[in-house]
Parts: C-alpha cells; structure tokens; sequence
C-alpha cells in the first residue's frame, strides 16, 4: 500500500470516527431535551394544582371557633355598620332572623352525613358553632365572593366543616325565611300603589303612576382555582364569570323583583 493510499484510508476512519461522535452527541441531545420536557411539564401540572391546594389545617387555626374568633369579635361588637358592611344586614335583622327560628333550627336538626345514622339525637354543644356563628358563616359567604380560605380565618373551621355547615345551613336560611312575611319579595298589592307612588311623586313630580325602581347588577361567579376545571365549568373565552341580575325596589327600599340569569 503506497502512502496515498494510507492516507485516504486513514481520513476515512477518521470521518468515520467522527460521524459515530456526532450519532452519540445527537443521541444524548435528544434525551437531554426529553428529559427537561418532562421535568418542565411536571413542573406546570404541579403549579396548575397547587392554587386548588390553598387550604388551611386544624394546627394553622384559632383552636376553638367559639371563642376569641374574629368572627366572634364581630358578633359581640353590636355594630350595625360592622354587620352590614361584612354581612348585608343589621344587628336588629340578624337578631330577627335568629329568632324567628333559625337558632331553634339549628341546634335541634341533625346534619346529614354519610358516616353517621341520621335519625340521632343533635348535640349543640359539639358543634363547632352555634346558631348566631352558623348565620354568620351563611352571610358572609352569601354577602360576598371572598375565598374559602377567608371563612376558615374567620371562623377558624376546617374547608370540610365549612362545606358541610353551609351546604346544610343554607336549606334551613331558605326555609326560616319562606316563614317570614318581611323577607317575601313580591309585588305590591293595589293599596301599596298608590302609598308608592305618593312618595315617588313628592321627591319627583312629573313622574306619576311610578311605583319602584329598576336596576340591573352584575354579580361575580365564584370559580375553580384551577384552570382546568374553571374552563370546563364556564366558557373559556372569559376572563370573569357573572350573574346578571333586574332588581326591582319599592321607593322604600324593599325588594318587589328579583330575576338571575348566568
């Protein structure tokens, strides 16, 4: 073999050589890049769960909800502006809410659950809260779109409790109120009509045969805190989610209307 001949022979190995390197680098490239793939993608499928895992354990709450609460700093202050403010309602219609049978309602009617007989006696005493702290908890959720890890601070309860005390509590509000004449929202009746129209009339003279006011709300949706499940409740396309709301108000005040659509 002449050294021409070597030579060739020699750079051809050397390509060779060099063409398995490149195989090799290209192979553990391509793995390198799979690897971060999925070490990224674990990374997101983590970040999307961790906001529905903001909850509060028993260790992290006051430890016991029946006494130096912030919801019971608020129920013993008497304030109407505090009540409202937190609640939509005053001491004198909370308290009347409370007598008109929801306390009595709450302490003697079992909560149902699926781990117990529902035909036992009720134990008051054993409840995390009692009446006026169950209409509390009902109010604020119903008054506002706070998150559920601000009821928990509140009224130091745990997400369980919670769910379970305002699944239940809302169906006893519901049926306290359908016994109360105050609380109906109806229509005047033909001698308030005219009582209505009297007192629109003295503000607002030129509008005759009015007898209330119509206004129109949007009220914010509570939504999942993953993603998720918030696109596949509501339509995706939407940043927020409302209730549109008419309301219909008597020139005192009081609801004659009421209509939602989501």
């Amino acid at each position: 073999m002449d050294i021409d001949a070597f030579l060739i022979q020699q750079q051809l190995g050397e390509v060779q050589e060099d063409e398995i390197d490149d195989e090799q680098f290209l192979a553990g490239t391509a793995m390198s890049i799979f690897l971060l793939g999925a070490i990224e993608a674990h990374r997101l499928r983590t970040e999307r769960r961790r906001p529905s895992r903001l909850y509060l354990c028993r260790p992290q709450l006051l430890p016991n909800p029946r006494e130096a609460t912030a919801w019971q700093v608020l129920f013993r202050s008497r304030s109407d502006r505090a009540y409202i403010t937190t609640m939509g309602f005053d001491v004198a219609t909370f308290n009347r809410i409370l007598d008109a049978g929801f306390d009595v309602a709450w302490n003697t009617t079992p909560i149902p659950r699926e781990d117990a007989v529902g035909t036992g006696k009720t134990r008051p005493g054993a409840r995390s809260l009692d009446g006026s702290g169950a209409l509390g908890l009902l109010l604020h959720y119903l008054n506002s779109t706070m998150r559920e890890i601000s009821l928990q601070q509140i009224f130091a309860l745990i997400p369980s409790t919670i769910s379970r005390y305002i699944t239940f509590g809302l169906k006893l509000l519901l049926a306290i109120l359908r016994r109360m004449p105050d609380a109906a929202i109806r229509w005047p009746e033909a001698d308030e009509f005219s009582t209505y129209n009297e007192l629109i009339v003295a503000r607002h003279p030129r509008l005759t045969g009015a007898f209330g006011s119509v206004d129109g709300l949007n009220l914010a949706c509570q939504t999942s805190d993953d993603e998720e499940i918030e696109n596949a409740t509501y339509n995706g396309w939407l940043c927020e989610h409302f209730v549109s709301s008419v309301l219909v108000f008597s020139p005192q005040g009081e609801s004659q209307f009421c209509s939602h659509r989501i």
